[in-house]
């Protein structure tokens, strides 16, 4: 008998072929719950994949939850399960209820939903994301010849629930995705930063793992808003020229009743050995990369993000942790690969696919990669054995630095090659310098109490630091908050402490870093040659005693060049002399002893000229009074 033919809607052959390759790039618009017509009858189809579940049923508000309702229909050879409800409409509540083999009955959330339920409820909501509003194509024209090579990049991480606040609401007082997107906007525009990142978007449980133990991967959190005010936000910040990018979680997810864990009774998107499918740090559940179901679920998730959000870049969460089979392990804890050895093969064969892909599909989007370890060529071509990504966190480079800055400055000559070591391998990948989320929370202090000293001590620290930073060869992030010099921890359970901005030190620092973020997007000697030797020069690396570095930034055209000049002691330089490469005038744009960033207002020559007097190795240089823990940037 001949099979009955498929509706345009429905899974089919094609559809169970490419998911049993891992290939079938937008699944999504199949799997999940779709508002569908059939005949005459309007309703949702629904599919999911349980290839072990003994039977499956849809529960939902169309049906007062009843498990003998709606039976779905099992389609071979993978298990997927399907049915069509009638009178199921837009954001009604469902779940899937799965009878196991071992008879019990299991309720899920559904892993392709585009909505889900405020928690603490956990159930999923139908939606319909297939006429979201665009006015973005400018954007994503322009995004087409986008080559983060070249183009400046300084990115505010921003986690949405606790940058700001509605005050005295009986609810959390959350900002909506749209009251979120004006007053980011409003901001990032003021300061200079040109993408915004945001932590924890995806559907998660808990608050207090902000978003990094994800149930619902298709889904934008439910706590600010719809998935079309979701859009929204994008496409408005989007208008106002700000890219996004959005955190992403492949490497594990947590064991929630309604998860993905035991999705169908057994081991479905989890490697079933308890020795790779299980974090013994985190408590959770690790994807199986063997799987093409399960490599093909989270390809196509970050496919959804970018194409169909029109996400400018995905920063992928703990790939460390995915590329190691020992990672958070004790010996007998985990299993060595089929050479004896501890890299997780499927993990690096599934990067490779993943980044290929989403590069490939979309020119001028982002993958970044935190990876905390050495492993070679993360950013290297796919064809040259590299895992493919745009961009690594340059963890190596953070540690050093807040090492440094957290010294006593006496202690600092003896430690200043934590200063200079990340240029030696600057050029190794393709870097982004980070001060994340993960360095102001679990009592490692805020950024400003990570400095030494008091009062003006502690401010004029991070002030040189920040201006250090944005020196540097690399991308840029800051978390929320730094910028003002937040004293206490990151919470998600508050507000930044705006505050602050009351206090003139506070502002000061705001200014400072606002004019550093604009100095760096108006200079391209600092960005368009951040993967290349001849973008950064040491003038002087070598000043231990002290505590001085010396260095300059070229463009390609060698027009505009800037010379830094970063002073990490409480001493003041009366007659510092820098050595320069040219006879010629340096044009001093930037000096933290100004007022208005709680210098002294001491007023100094605009223009230095250069002398034929040697020094630092260079035929030229001229004479700087640089204050205590003194920053001066020079045009040139």
């Amino acid at each position: 008998m001949a099979e009955k033919k498929k509706k345009p809607y429905e899974i089919g052959e094609l559809d169970q072929y490419l998911l049993g390759q891992g290939n079938h790039y937008e699944v999504y618009k199949k799997l999940g719950a779709h508002l569908v017509q059939n005949g005459r009858r309007k309703g949702a189809y629904f599919a999911v994949w349980a290839p072990h579940a003994k039977s499956v049923s849809v529960v939902g508000e169309f049906n007062d939850w009843d498990t003998e309702a709606n039976p779905m229909t099992r389609e071979e050879p993978l298990g997927i399960h399907t049915c069509f409800v009638p009178g199921a409409k837009k954001l009604d509540m469902y779940k899937y209820c799965i009878e196991t083999y071992s008879g019990e009955q299991i309720f899920k959330a559904d892993p392709y939903a585009n909505y889900a339920e405020l928690r603490p409820g956990t159930a999923s909501r139908i939606t319909d994301i297939e006429n979201l509003k665009w006015t973005d194509a400018d954007w994503m024209e322009k995004r087409k010849t986008w080559d983060h090579h070249h183009e400046p990049m300084s990115v505010y991480e921003v986690h949405i629930g606790s940058w700001m606040r509605h005050p005295g609401r009986d609810d959390e007082g959350f900002y909506t995705y749209r009251e979120f997107a004006r007053a980011i906007t409003k901001y990032v525009k003021k300061m200079g930063y040109t993408h915004v990142e945001l932590m924890g978007i995806a559907e998660h449980p808990f608050d207090g793992s902000w978003g990094y133990q994800v149930t619902g991967y298709y889904a934008p959190t439910s706590r600010y808003g719809t998935p079309e005010d979701f859009a929204w936000m994008i496409n408005y910040l989007h208008k106002n020229k700000i890219g996004v990018i959005l955190d992403w979680v492949p490497a594990h997810f947590p064991k929630d009743a309604h998860g993905l864990a035991d999705f169908d009774g057994t081991p479905t998107y989890e490697y079933a050995d308890p020795r790779l499918g299980e974090h013994p740090d985190w408590g959770t559940k690790v994807f199986d990369f063997g799987k093409n179901e399960v490599r093909n679920f989270l390809i196509s998730n970050a496919l959804f993000w970018v194409e169909k959000f029109h996400v400018d870049g995905l920063r992928v969460d703990a790939v460390a942790s995915m590329l190691y089979l020992d990672y958070g392990r004790k010996d007998g804890e985990w299993v060595a690969n089929k050479y004896g050895e501890n890299k997780n093969l499927e993990a690096i064969d599934f990067f490779k696919h993943l980044n290929s892909v989403v590069l490939g599909r979309n020119p001028g989007a982002l993958m970044i990669a935190e990876e905390s370890t050495a492993w070679p060529k993360v950013t290297g071509d796919v064809e040259d054995d590299g895992l493919g990504f745009s961009l690594k966190w340059n963890m190596g480079w953070m540690h050093d630095f807040t090492e440094y800055m957290k010294l006593d400055p006496y202690f600092r000559k003896d430690n200043h090659h934590l200063m200079t070591f990340a240029m030696s391998y600057a050029y190794s990948e393709n870097y982004i310098l980070v001060l994340s989320h993960d360095e102001v929370v679990h009592l490692k202090c805020s950024m400003i109490n990570k400095m030494p000293g008091l009062g003006f001590d502690k401010y004029a620290n991070l002030k040189a630091a920040y201006a250090f930073m944005m020196g540097h060869a690399g991308k840029k992030l800051l978390f929320m908050g730094q910028e003002f010099a937040q004293l206490r921890e990151w919470s998600e359970e508050r507000e930044l402490d705006w505050f602050l901005l009351g206090e003139p030190e506070h502002v000061q620092m705001q200014t400072w870093v606002k004019d550093l973020l604009h100095m760096y997007k108006r200079h391209k000697a600092l960005y368009e040659m951040d993967q290349s030797w001849e973008g950064f020069e040491w003038i002087n690396a070598d000043d231990a005693y002290r505590s001085i570095y010396s260095f300059m930034r070229h463009s390609k055209d060698s027009k505009r060049n800037l010379l830094f000049v970063c002073n990490f002691t409480p001493m003041e330089r009366e007659d510092y002399r820098v050595g320069v490469p040219r006879k010629k005038q340096y044009k001093l744009i930037l000096n933290s002893d100004d007022e208005k960033y709680g210098g002294t207002g001491e007023t100094r020559p605009k223009t230095y000229k250069a002398e034929a007097k040697e020094c630092d190795g260079r035929p030229y240089s001229f004479a700087y009074k640089l204050p205590p823990y003194g920053v001066a940037v020079f045009e040139f």
